[in-house]
């Protein structure tokens, strides 16, 4: 039998872990149908409910290869330490992106104010909780709370993420408020640096990405929900191209695979430049990994071993091993 090969695990960088349960429904003809159900799904949510749920979604990111989480939680105070309680029964590195919601969504989402948001963060923290400021999107938040949640970010050395450009109506209805873009709205808002990342960027245009790139801060793609929800296609080569940092997530846990992921980023930029190679495979593991765990603040993190004895790794070459992992395996390859 050859011997187990042992690399870093995979960090899953923005996860609705509720979400889950709406695997297989195929409510609404557009992301804006899909997120009806949604809201309906998030409105039944309990503690109880939280805590059960969680550990199963959790403990199916563990077996596929993910040892560490960042869980983009809006369903309130209790929920949150329920969801991190269900991560330390399953052994996944957790961190809790406690969002920010001013306006629209449900009122269980959101906070009378900002300092009332950040009260929430200080009293998460205070029970040793690893917590991320998440300013939901410039739809849920408007700039004084963008202004007031970056500023804290940066006197705190907290890491900050946030949606945006996922859907071409957010940013048109963002234009139409504020008369920028929604990354050009973070960016003014003192709400990019290197401690931020940007959920999707789908829709991102060549000044915003320019924005980032100048910002140092990064990018989480979620290929899998953004396929699912007919989002569209990051301009991965763009990214590429201009160093911006990728990490990946399974955000609707529609599917939880990462090697899923990290091969669709390379498919999208295969399909968009009709060349091959575009990011190597080392580069792509280290998206999966290094990125990940940079976008939350992990210093550490635990290592999964591959099966070398697996199927579809059989006859496969030491020297080959990496291209063959992301381009021809999935979840199952890990040992359990």
């Amino acid at each position: 039998m050859a011997e187990p090969l042992t690399i870093p695990g995979f960090v899953n960088a923005h996860s609705h872990a509720f979400q889950r349960a709406l695997r297989g429904r195929t409510e609404g003809d557009d992301f804006w149908g899909w997120r009806d159900a949604m809201l309906a799904e998030a409105e039944a949510q309990t503690s109880e409910r939280v805590r059960i749920d969680y550990e199963r979604v959790y403990r199916e990111m563990r077996t596929s290869g993910y040892t560490a989480v960042g869980e983009f939680h809006y369903l309130g105070f209790d929920e949150a330490i329920a969801a991190a309680e269900a991560a330390e029964a399953v052994g996944i590195s957790f961190v809790l992106l406690y969002t920010a919601y001013a306006r629209g969504g449900l009122e269980r989402f959101r906070q009378a104010s900002a300092a009332d948001y950040l009260r929430d963060v200080e009293a998460l923290r205070d029970r040793g909780l690893a917590v991320g400021l998440a300013p939901h999107s410039v739809r849920a938040c408007p700039p004084d709370w963008l202004e007031e949640i970056g500023r804290y970010a940066e006197e705190h050395g907290l890491i900050l993420h946030v949606h945006a450009d996922e859907q071409p109506r957010e940013i048109e209805e963002c234009v139409a408020e504020h008369g920028v873009r929604p990354i050009e709205l973070l960016a003014r808002s003192a709400c990019l640096g290197p401690r931020a990342t940007v959920v999707h960027a789908t829709h991102a245009d060549d000044h915003e990405l320019d924005l980032l790139a100048e910002a140092g801060a990064r990018i989480c793609a979620c290929p899998t929900t953004e396929a699912n929800l007919g989002d569209g296609f990051l301009p991965v080569e763009r990214v590429c191209e201009r160093g911006i940092g990728i990490c990946i997530g399974s955000d609707s846990n529609v599917r939880i695979d990462p090697l899923e992921e990290l091969r669709e980023l390379e498919g999208i930029a295969r399909r968009r430049t009709q060349r091959r190679n575009v990011i190597s495979p080392d580069t792509l593991l280290c998206f999966g990994a290094d990125e990940g765990a940079a976008a939350l603040g992990l210093d550490s993190w635990l290592e999964v071993q591959v099966d070398r004895d697996h199927p579809a790794l059989d006859g496969i070459d030491d020297a080959d091993v990496f291209g063959a992992l992301v381009f021809g395996c999935s979840a199952d390859v890990f040992v359990r």
